[in-house]
């Protein structure tokens, strides 16, 4: 599908990714494409997880792609419906959210050896986060008053979060190089937020 959305080089630069990865490119390609109306990559980030349940494989990639005021964030999941592996079923969804809205990016980092750390060490573990208010993790608990012969009810207490995305990329499950592009996408996507 030629589309005014891949015609820059970061466009082509998510094509070849998305071909890397070998999850549904084309699926992909088209549904973002539609989805982001012929407007632009300007920069992208690709990351695919597999994740095996007895004798299934299950697979997810999340694909983040940004725009000049808009991040699309394509989820795609796949599922066998039979023993065989023959039929399977796809599941694929995008949210766009404006750049503007995006409250908080954060990122949370591991190195190994910290005592003999030095400037040229490369993250071996990042976890990415980004909020924007589209979902909130909410942990009840019953509520007590300390008296540990009371039997009345005191309610619930709780705690709200954003949790809109988290993504952990480590060096040794996907590689140095996917985690230098997440950590370089989260600094990028830091700066489109607040400019």
């Amino acid at each position: 599908m030629s589309s005014p959305t891949y015609s820059t080089a970061p466009g082509a630069e998510l094509q070849d990714d998305l071909v890397r990865a070998g999850f549904y490119p084309q699926m992909v390609q088209d549904v973002l494409a539609e989805a982001m109306m012929n407007q632009p990559v300007l920069d992208h980030y690709v990351h695919l997880e597999t994740h095996f349940d007895n004798t299934e494989v299950h697979r997810h990639i999340t694909v983040m792609v940004m725009s000049e005021k808009v991040l699309f964030i394509l989820h795609v999941d796949d599922q066998q419906l039979d023993d065989h592996g023959k039929d399977v079923m796809a599941q694929v969804s995008v949210e766009m959210i404006a750049l503007a809205r995006i409250a908080s990016v954060a990122t949370s980092f591991v190195y190994h050896q910290p005592q003999h750390y030095s400037a040229a060490d490369p993250v071996k573990e990042l976890t990415f986060g980004m909020s924007w208010g589209g979902t909130k993790r909410i942990d009840l608990a019953p509520a007590d008053c300390g008296d540990p012969q009371c039997e009345a009810d005191h309610g619930l207490n709780g705690t709200s979060q954003p949790e809109d995305l988290v993504i952990r990329v480590s060096a040794e499950a996907d590689g140095q190089r996917a985690v230098n592009k997440a950590r370089e996408f989260a600094v990028r996507l830091r700066l489109a937020t607040i400019s």
